[in-house]
């Protein structure tokens, strides 16, 4: 899912008087922000349009599902793994040329996906598009500070974020239809050139001193703001929502074939609905964070994302003709409420400790989440191989339910 909201406040923070200086003309225009964001909608629609395709890639290579699932769970691991040491490693590197690294790579790894001739091929090609993700994600908001004018840096990060939220409003539900209409492989040939279109962007609309200035958080850095009893406890709410996130969301497919029946036809449905409710979530959280305050929205939208996926553990007790309609509305409270989290959990992150060091709370929420997602996929794996499909929800809710556990005793401490 997504690493480009949890980003989106790192380069305000981390602008430097010298970068503010740096701005030139076409720092008045939006107009790079918009071909970042190209990378991100990229990124993001791969990233999600793999859940629904799960099944018909086993089927194709002959493998089991939860065998297949492994590209999800390594991608997870190695993005969570991989971001802050690649990020670290190219800060010598110019920002615009980092960026173009990581866009290559991805694009070519999503070529050698399309073309390729085993699970292992496959499996290595994604593994190489996680440690692009990585470094591109957080590296595409932190320039976006930099390349605009300071009054007009929230719309910028707003933007190249908004390629992520594309990528979950429409990049999803149109790699579930083409993957089905067309074949997997179709999908990968799709984001490449998706890919391609962004290199091109980068190449002709950023500057190639842009963000010269923008500051990189050593691994020693990081390590000392992970120490602080506040980052921390904010961060094993991010892993257990995380968790059970992922826990349900790759076996969707699997969910749906068998608790309602449904073909690729209904899948493609349910996963768009799914992807606009997510899209809408995140929009209502970050205005209600603003009226109503960060611990209110996170709050509600844990209690929210638990009984979703409750009524979807209970919904397989139903047959399919008196499941559909609780199993459709856990879907949709499911995606709004995931992601209608994620903008007051980082503003709780940003509110943590001094704003030097907001970068560095933010960059390991992504490396947190990453890693749940990692460990709730290969749960969900295990409950699928088991045959134990009603679990898939019981279990994510009952990860959400330590989230809310965690984040009180947080907030009693405090």
């Amino acid at each position: 899912m997504a690493g480009s909201f949890e980003n989106a406040p790192l380069a305000a923070a981390a602008l430097t008087p010298a970068a503010a200086r740096a701005t030139s003309p076409a720092a008045y225009s939006l107009m790079p922000a918009v071909f970042l964001a190209l990378g991100t909608a990229a990124i993001g629609t791969e990233g999600f349009m793999i859940a629904p395709l799960l099944p018909t890639i086993a089927a194709d290579l002959g493998m089991s599902l939860s065998a297949t699932a492994t590209l999800v769970v390594v991608f997870t691991l190695m993005m969570a793994v991989s971001s802050p040491i690649t990020t670290v490693a190219t800060a010598g590197l110019g920002r615009r040329s980092a960026l173009l690294l990581a866009i290559g790579l991805f694009t070519a790894a999503n070529l050698a996906a399309a073309f390729s001739s085993s699970f292992a091929a496959l499996l290595i090609a994604r593994m190489a598009m996680a440690i692009a993700s990585g470094l591109y994600v957080p590296g595409a908001n932190a320039l976006a500070g930099v390349i605009v004018a300071p009054e007009k840096r929230g719309r910028a990060l707003a933007i190249v974020s908004g390629g992520m939220t594309l990528a979950i409003a429409l990049g999803l539900p149109l790699g579930s239809v083409v993957g089905h209409a067309f074949g997997w492989r179709a999908t990968f040939l799709g984001v490449a050139a998706m890919g391609l279109v962004a290199i091109g962007g980068i190449l002709l609309g950023i500057r190639r001193d842009a963000g010269s200035n923008v500051a990189v958080a050593s691994l020693s850095e990081r390590l000392g703001v992970v120490r602080q009893p506040a980052v921390l406890g904010l961060l094993g709410v991010t892993l257990f929502w995380s968790v059970g996130a992922f826990v349900a969301y790759p076996y969707i497919a699997p969910y749906l074939a068998e608790v309602l029946g449904f073909g690729p036809a209904g899948i493609s449905a349910s996963v768009s609905a799914w992807g606009l409710a997510a899209a809408v979530g995140v929009t209502v959280g970050g205005s209600l964070n603003d009226r109503l305050g960060s611990r209110r929205v996170v709050v509600g939208s844990l209690v929210v994302l638990g009984l979703s996926f409750l009524t979807l553990a209970l919904a397989t007790r139903l047959p399919p003709g008196l499941a559909l309609v609780p199993v459709l509305a856990g879907v949709v409270g499911w995606g709004f409420s995931v992601w209608s989290f994620y903008p007051a959990q980082l503003a709780r992150l940003i509110g943590a400790g001094p704003a030097a060091q907001a970068p560095v709370a933010l960059a390991l929420n992504t490396s947190t989440m990453y890693l749940g997602f990692s460990l709730g996929s290969a749960i969900g794996a295990g409950l699928v191989a088991g045959g134990l499909i009603w679990a898939i929800g019981a279990t994510a809710a009952a990860s959400e339910i330590i989230a809310l556990v965690l984040d009180r005793r947080r907030a009693n401490v405090s």
